[in-house]
């Protein structure tokens, strides 16, 4: 019959009275300390755990002992493929290593990410796994100064000594621009969003001047994306039109290389030509050799980032290992927690380039 009552959790003083025993040795039993307990007394507190279906309180007995199990995960985007593919990694591995992810998305905002951070330091995480937008030392300080390791995915923070683990951005930009140049395109730009304060753009971007400077007889430059405004987005993708107008009118196969998946779909968006009333879209955007609203002809695009679109509208990419990067984070932050001294690493990671009809021409 139900009382319309809920049953009263048993405590460990319970287990104490059914096992006939102190409170001490059942936390000495819980705590794993078998050897100072009888075999004899071993067995009643484990049939006085059974019998009264008794669950340890885990977070009142973390906090006791220092030790709650809980990382703390600060997020720009969640909306992001990468930041998908991160966090299923970071899942993972916290099942394996027996950690609680406390999921924190700042939806892009400064604030939001301090905020956050704040509040991460009064649950007591015992490690904090960052990927943020605009996050610097000082954001970052109330975790450094209360003592909580911290691991960093994709940028590094200035004077900061924490972990790091993201791409090899150095690398991928090299294996997509040589891409490009085996493809006989003789002008390349990058295309980036606003770079100076996002180590992992500022690092891409100068990655494809290195190689610029390398093959002087290839044009390009690089130009940048604000995608949170308006008028400036759009007198970029004015100058990205001027720019396959040129190469057109000189006879040069021109391709644009996408810093990541936002700026790649932008400029998909812009070249491809539009879907004609009464016929059916591609299964690839057709990018080369179109007679799309610019008149571009012969335009490649290749970006780092590969979201399932990309294999839709037949995008070149440059595939990150997001699961492996989320992965690792938290095995570099298990390490910290268990107390390991040495300076601070940096984990890259290699990129995969997924060739599609974007760059085939």
């Amino acid at each position: 019959m139900n009382t319309g009552h809920t049953a009263r959790r048993a405590t460990i003083n319970d287990v104490a009275r059914e096992a006939g025993t102190g409170k001490t040795s059942v936390s000495r039993y819980l705590n794993g300390e078998l050897e100072v307990l009888s075999s004899d007394l071993r067995e009643r507190i484990a049939d006085a755990i059974r019998q009264l279906n008794y669950q340890p309180n885990q977070m009142a007995r973390g906090l006791k002992h220092g030790r709650n199990r809980l990382l703390g995960l600060l997020l720009a985007d969640l909306t992001n493929p990468y930041s998908i593919g991160v966090l299923q990694g970071i899942e993972a591995a916290c099942h394996a290593l027996g950690y609680m992810p406390i999921i924190c998305h700042a939806a892009n905002e400064v604030e939001m990410e301090r905020r956050y951070v704040q509040l991460l330091t009064t649950y007591r995480v015992e490690g904090v796994i960052v990927n943020a937008l605009g996050v610097k030392e000082q954001t970052l300080r109330p975790v450094d100064d209360g003592g909580i390791p911290a691991v960093l995915v994709d940028r590094a923070v200035e004077r900061l000594g924490a972990d790091m683990v993201g791409l090899d951005n150095d690398a991928a930009v090299r294996l997509g621009t040589q891409h490009l140049l085996e493809r006989g395109f003789d002008e390349i730009h990058f295309v980036v969003q606003p770079f100076e304060h996002v180590s992992s753009r500022r690092l891409r971007e100068a990655a494809f001047r290195d190689v610029l400077r390398a093959s002087p007889t290839i044009l390009g430059d690089t130009l940048v994306l604000d995608l949170d405004d308006d008028a400036e987005l759009e007198r970029a993708l004015t100058v990205l039109d001027q720019r396959i107008v040129a190469a057109r009118d000189a006879g040069r196969r021109i391709a644009f290389f996408a810093a990541n998946a936002p700026v790649a779909l932008r400029i998909a968006l812009r070249i491809a030509p539009p879907i004609r009333p009464g016929t059916r879209p591609h299964t690839a955007l057709p990018l080369n050799n179109h007679d799309g609203a610019n008149g571009q002809a012969d335009v490649a695009l290749i970006s780092i980032d590969d979201p399932e679109w990309a294999d839709l509208a037949g995008i070149t990419t440059i595939r990150q290992p997001t699961y492996e990067i989320g992965y690792r984070a938290v095995e570099f932050l298990h390490e910290r927690i268990d107390g390991a001294k040495h300076a601070a690493r940096e984990c890259l990671l290699p990129g995969e380039l997924i060739v599609r009809a974007s760059t085939r021409g």
